[in-house]
């Protein structure tokens, strides 16, 4: 397997679009966090763009959508608008380009209903779900009440409104995008139902979250579903797409810069969870909460700013174990799920 290779080493600036492909152009949208961008393309439909994601819901990235149109991608207007995922940062647009600019939107089912539902579910405060839910997990007492009295992140704070209507893409489908046939495999873990996309033309990939060097997506249990087992169907997603991978392909992230070598990325993404899934067993020889496990997952210190993600993914993780019977659990008179491996 060939190590991973960066063919092109710098990013663009704002409202500048780097050619990396026929009739693909990457660009770059900034977002208010540790991760400061979102990577987004746009390719060449002859009479009209496609653009794959979106960046947040901002006057920020409002203006540079427009330097780009103005710009680069000027001519010709934007048909249509692809979202791999319902994460506000590649979502985030889409509702504004089909509004004002008249384009078609095309994802996933499970995209479309998380991102439509999640808009219109704004709050003040933490809803009563969501602290019970920071309890079990373990948050540190002090964060906790300090979150408790604070207006939580909101899809709608980022992500414009979404109108009613869109185009769904499923599991072995193929799409016809800047002249090039595509075959759609979805992912799982980091969102549901994920969409990737993968030339049958030539060798690039368009792999949102999915698929990203450098850095691994977040998996995370949340109090919508504070059972699940993202980690396995992370797991699955990745080995199922590592089937299809070649040294040549060119992969598009959502995050970081565009590589070649994805069979060692696979692997490397697969055998990261593995590893800390290793080192968490041996660290739950006493139970311990989901908060109280971000030394071996993380090997870092985790700032407050992080907080919030190390501990969705620790639980995440925590789970994991004890749905595959590794671990056992009990709630803690606080009330956290106290973990124990077996």
């Amino acid at each position: 397997m060939e190590p991973l290779r960066y063919p092109f080493p710098d990013a663009p600036c704002e409202g500048e679009a780097i050619p990396i492909a026929d009739g693909v152009l990457w660009m770059r949208l900034p977002l208010p966090m540790a991760l400061d961008h979102v990577n987004v393309y746009a390719l060449d439909d002859g009479d009209a763009w496609t653009i794959v994601d979106t960046g947040f819901d901002t006057k920020r990235s409002r203006a540079i959508w427009r330097m780009l149109m103005d710009g680069p991608l000027a001519g010709k207007r934007i048909g249509r608008v692809i979202v791999t995922h319902h994460h506000p940062d590649h979502v985030g647009l889409a509702g504004w380009f089909q509004s004002e600019h008249d384009a078609a939107l095309v994802c996933t089912r499970t995209t479309w209903l998380f991102s439509r539902m999640l808009t219109l579910d704004a709050h003040d405060r933490p809803t009563s779900e969501t602290l019970s839910y920071w309890r079990s997990a373990g948050m540190d007492p002090a964060i906790l009440a300090k979150r408790a009295q604070e207006r939580p992140f909101n899809f709608a704070d980022c992500v414009a409104p979404m109108p009613l209507g869109y185009k769904r893409i499923k599991e072995g489908d193929q799409i016809t995008i800047g002249g090039r046939t595509w075959d759609i495999r979805i992912g799982n873990g980091h969102s549901p139902e994920h969409a990737t996309f993968w030339s049958a033309d030539d060798n690039l990939v368009l792999s949102g979250d999915q698929i990203i060097p450098s850095i691994s997506s977040n998996i995370g249990v949340y109090a919508t579903e504070p059972e699940a087992d993202p980690v396995a169907e992370w797991l699955e997603a990745c080995e199922r797409l590592a089937a299809y991978a070649r040294d040549d392909h060119f992969v598009l992230g959502g995050h970081k810069l565009p590589f070649t070598g994805l069979p060692t990325r696979m692997r490397q993404l697969i055998e990261n969870h593995h590893g800390a899934l290793r080192r968490l067993h041996n660290h739950l020889d006493a139970p311990k909460s989901a908060g109280q496990c971000f030394a071996p997952l993380f090997k870092r210190t985790i700032g407050e700013g992080e907080y919030g993600l190390a501990l969705v993914e620790a639980m995440a993780h925590c789970l994991h174990l004890w749905h595959e019977g590794r671990a056992t659990r009990h709630k803690s008179d606080d009330g956290a799920w106290l973990f124990e491996a077996c």
